[in-house]
Formats: structure tokens, C-alpha cells, sequence
């Protein structure tokens, strides 16, 4: 490899190696920087807040191993300013992806929350309010649902929105993000026991939660094909085209693991990673592989 040019001054690719050692570099040092017995949080990069020149858009991801593609693109939209990861378990796995694909933002930041308490802390709509990108992990969306439904937090998720900052989800982070969810309040279910009844106590459907552009009427579902989920999405959009009449057809996204839906602004979507996605508007089903395009705008 040519780190120099033909007059000894750096070429490319010697400055993309700097631009990856300075991106190592800024999150080489992580650390607590707040303790609390309702959050723990980490930061690594720059605690200082920068203004990003951020981007709407949100990351739709299926679960098990996050796809680069899409974390580089919901970086971008991000203007690699802030990034706030919010979750209700583990820690900050997500400082190393970001590490990992050598891309140089401000900071990374992870508050994982113990409790609902969490959800009124001065400190943590702070965060949310100065993030430049938003992203919930996988875990348990029912701890969502109970820890951040009717909060200052939900309503600083909405701020965020409103503001272009981009927002992206996996698994249970993906659960959440339609204007519909599968909560799992009661345990999950498989597609086998959601066919069997119908009105199962186990399914139980979270909305008036997150709203965010053309996602209306939508619940999604994932590690989609892996867990073969298409019988209970079918069973929960049943559930809501007959408990919400607004919602006369509703729609199911369904998506499967190392695969990402990727929506800009407009509604139009992509899908990148290596398996598909599974969208159902009213009886109509469509399956789009990676690199297919489609539109997620309500009443197309």
C-alpha cells in the first residue's frame, strides 16, 4: 500500500488511514460518566456538544448482528455528531461497532435504564435533547414500553424527531418503532399460539407510544423468517384493524436477522444486509431482498 504520493506529501489513502486512527483514538477511552441507581451511562469520544448537520431518516434492523452498511448511514444522516444509544439492558456494545467500522464521530453515548425513574431525570433528557442520532437496542421492549411511555422521555424521543435527528432500532428497539407494537407485556408468543387464539392474553398491542413520520398504522416484527413470525404478524394486524377502525388496513413489516430497513424522510425505503423484508398492506404481501427499494408512505 502507497501511503505517499509521487511529491511525498500524503495521498489518500495515507489520509484515510489518519482519519481511521484519529476515529480510533477519540473513542479509544470510554468511561462511566454518571452513576445512578436508576441508568448507567457511558461515553466515549467528546463530552462536549456539537451542533451536526443531521439528516431525518430511520434504521428499521431485524436483529442478531447489526449490518455496517446501515450503521454507516444512520451515522451519516447523523452528521457524526452525537450518538445517544438508549436501552434497558447490557451496556455499550454499540461504542465497539462504531469503533470497529473506523468512523470518526463526536461521541457515542449509552444510558441503559434500570427503572421508569430513569425516565425523569434531568440528566438523561439532557442527552436526548443534545443527540444528533437515536438508536434502541435490542433487549425487551415491554421495559420500553413500562419505562418510557407517558415520560419526559417519550416526549424528548418526539422532540428529536421533529428536529431531523435520525432514528433506528433492532429487535426489541425495532418493536417500538411503528405506531403499533407487539409489547410483550405478557411473554411472547409464537405464530403457532397467536393462530391458535386470536385473543390470547399474550398478545398484547402497545400504541398511542412513538409516533414517527409514515409509520402509521404499521407494527413490525423481527428475526422474521429465523422465528417464522408471519402467522402471529398476520394475527396482530387482524388485532388492530378490528380493536382501532382508523386503522381499517393495517400494516406489517416484518424483517429478517443481518437485515435492515433503511427510510429516508420521503417514505421511500431500502433494504441492505443479507436476508429480506416482509411488508403486508391490507391482504397484499410483497418480499423485497437486499438492494430492492419500496415505499413505506402511508396509503401506498
Amino acid at each position: 500500500m502507497t501511503l505517499f504520493g509521487s511529491r511525498g506529501t500524503g495521498g489518500p489513502e495515507f489520509f484515510a488511514l489518519l482519519e481511521r486512527v484519529r476515529a480510533l483514538l477519540l473513542l479509544a477511552v470510554t468511561v462511566t460518566a454518571q452513576q445512578s441507581p436508576d441508568y448507567d451511562y457511558f461515553l466515549s469520544g467528546n463530552a462536549a456538544d456539537v451542533k451536526a448537520d443531521t439528516k431525518p431518516g430511520v434504521v428499521l434492523a431485524g436483529g442478531c448482528r447489526d449490518v455496517e452498511d446501515a450503521w454507516r448511514w444512520f451515522l451519516a444522516k447523523g452528521g457524526y455528531g452525537d450518538i445517544v444509544v438508549l436501552r434497558a439492558s447490557g451496556s455499550n456494545g454499540y461504542h465497539g461497532l462504531v469503533e470497529r467500522l473506523g468512523v470518526s464521530v463526536n461521541s457515542i453515548e449509552s444510558i441503559v435504564f434500570k427503572n421508569a425513574e430513569a425516565s425523569r431525570d434531568p440528566f438523561v433528557i439532557q442527552r436526548i435533547d443534545q443527540a444528533d442520532a437515536l438508536f434502541f437496542a435490542g433487549g425487551n421492549q415491554a421495559n420500553y414500553v413500562r419505562y418510557w411511555k407517558g415520560t419526559p422521555v417519550e416526549e424528548a424521543i418526539h422532540r428529536a424527531a421533529k428536529r431531523g435527528v435520525p432514528i433506528g432500532g433492532t429487535s426489541a428497539g425495532l418493536a417500538i418503532l411503528g405506531e403499533f407494537g407487539f409489547s410483550a407485556e405478557n411473554g411472547t408468543i409464537t405464530s403457532a399460539q397467536a393462530q391458535a387464539n386470536p385473543k390470547d392474553p399474550r398478545i398484547t398491542l402497545s400504541h398511542d407510544f412513538l409516533r414517527f413520520p409514515h409509520l402509521h398504522c404499521l407494527i413490525t416484527d423481527s428475526h422474521f423468517s429465523e422465528r417464522k413470525r408471519e402467522g402471529r404478524l398476520e394475527v396482530f394486524m387482524r388485532r388492530i384493524e378490528v380493536d382501532y377502525p382508523r386503522c381499517r388496513t393495517a400494516r406489517g413489516l416484518g424483517i429478517d436477522e443481518r437485515t435492515t430497513v433503511l427510510m429516508d424522510a420521503d417514505g421511500t425505503a431500502k433494504v441492505v444486509g443479507s436476508g429480506a423484508a416482509h411488508y403486508w398492506t391490507g391482504p397484499a404481501k410483497h418480499r423485497y431482498a437486499a438492494g430492492e427499494s419500496f415505499s413505506l408512505r402511508f396509503g401506498e
